[in-house]
């Protein structure tokens, strides 16, 4: 009598109605490979198994970067649609102070930043009490400052938006909140001919929320949009 093992006649007529249920299931699969090598012995290569293995590990590194491709494409859309919804709050205000508290507010929520700062160089000395009254929100510096703050004593010109970690971020900027500060993007403003730049400044608790890494694609957008609005109120 043989001693190989025989299938039941319901599995094997199973099998036999329905062979693409096999060849899908990947643990059934396995299991056949196996015992195909175990019953060659240890002293025959199987070529097609080793091929067989290397498609599979080409296979599972392209399903990985599929997954890849698709969290990315969410997260951008993610990302699209929060910067969207920061503008159309941003547009909201008809008052100038109302603007830049909202900016501090419901538009840093929005966005999901601890702090934003809006920077205006000046030529101007004093202080204007209206200034005093957006303190958390809205900084008057000397001319130079902008692009001193942003290539931080290095040459080359400055970007329009500077993503970096910080080990603490400016006390100038953020005041009493700067030491928890560990990622800014930083977005130049130009407010047209004749006039002085400005920055609009992100702050995060989260060291990785903005790395030179990431995309500035969108920032760009925000600050094109935030330029075109600030020139309204600078008439």
């Amino acid at each position: 009598m043989s001693s190989s093992p025989k299938l039941e006649d319901d599995l094997r007529a199973a099998i036999i109605a329905k062979p693409d249920a096999i060849l899908e299931d990947r643990d059934v699969m396995h299991a056949l490979i196996a015992a195909n090598e175990r019953s060659m012995g240890g002293n025959i290569v199987d070529l097609r198994g080793i091929a067989m293995d290397r498609l599979e590990a080409r296979l599972d590194r392209l399903e990985d970067t599929h997954r890849s491709v698709i969290a990315a494409a969410y997260e951008n859309l993610a990302g699209t649609n929060q910067i969207h919804r920061a503008i159309l709050r941003m547009l909201d205000p008809t008052e100038f102070e109302v603007f830049l508290r909202d900016l501090g507010g419901e538009v840093a929520d929005i966005l999901r930043v601890d702090a934003i700062r809006l920077v205006l160089e000046t030529a101007q000395s004093g202080e204007d009490p209206a200034i005093r009254r957006l303190d958390g929100v809205l900084a008057l510096a000397e001319p130079g400052f902008v692009d001193r703050f942003l290539t931080q004593g290095r040459n080359g010109q400055p970007r329009q938006v500077t993503l970096r970690q910080l080990q603490k971020g400016s006390e100038r900027i953020y005041g009493s909140s700067a030491d928890y500060i560990r990622s800014e993007a930083c977005l130049r403003l130009d407010f047209g001919n004749g006039r002085l730049p400005g920055l609009l400044v992100m702050g995060a608790e989260d060291p990785h929320q903005f790395t030179p890494q990431h995309g500035t694609d969108l920032l760009a957008f925000f600050a094109g949009v935030f330029e075109r609005t600030m020139r309204h109120w600078l008439k």
